[in-house]
């Protein structure tokens, strides 16, 4: 795939709202984006410690281990749901969301099936001369668009007292929950 397509195809994949993304918007309306901004080199490490991997091992191990995305999937929806139920859960008045912190973002980054998009389907095959210009855009665009939803976030907070955006709170639930169930129907439906 060229450059511009490529880049243009990691821009929709990675601002599209998913459970790294949610995380990374609260975070920002909890703490705002500059104290959320030490999370995204942990955001970073862990798509590459996906993507890097299966990029190069894929064609084999999906041959041998046909239901392994499908595992993969399945995982990351409970994981999402995990998510969701614990940010419902938060009371909506007087408290404060659990933290986002770098374990959890690390889990539900590696979770992501964002990553395996990434590495299945738009990066080159690794001996191709354009693999490491193209995962150094992909890092590119990880770390601007952890930024910008980090930023979004933020804008999107509260009082600056620690009980920010409740509201936030409950949409972010409820679209991991939905992408939960989208995640288990489509591992299933194969």
């Amino acid at each position: 795939m060229p450059t511009l397509p490529f880049l243009l195809s990691v821009w929709a994949l990675l601002l599209t709202p998913g459970p790294t993304n949610m995380l990374m918007a609260l975070s920002g309306a909890q703490g705002g984006w500059r104290r959320t901004a030490r999370l995204v080199p942990v955001e970073m490490a862990a798509y590459l410690a996906v993507v890097l991997p299966v990029a190069m091992l894929a064609t084999e191990v999906m041959a041998d281990w046909p239901r392994l995305a499908q595992t993969v999937k399945l995982a990351a929806a409970a994981w999402a749901l995990h998510l969701a139920l614990a940010l419902w859960r938060t009371p909506m008045e007087g408290a404060v969301a659990p933290a986002v912190d770098a374990r959890r973002l690390f889990v539900t980054t590696l979770l992501n099936p964002k990553g395996l998009i990434v590495a299945l389907a738009l990066l080159p095959p690794p001996r191709a001369p354009a693999f490491l210009p193209h995962v150094a855009l992909f890092a590119a665009s990880i770390f601007l668009c952890a930024l910008f939803w980090a930023a979004l976030g933020g804008q999107c907070g509260g009082r600056g007292d620690g009980h920010r955006a409740p509201w936030l709170r409950r949409a972010a639930a409820s679209w991991l929950a939905l992408l939960s169930g989208g995640l288990a129907l489509g591992a299933l439906a194969h």
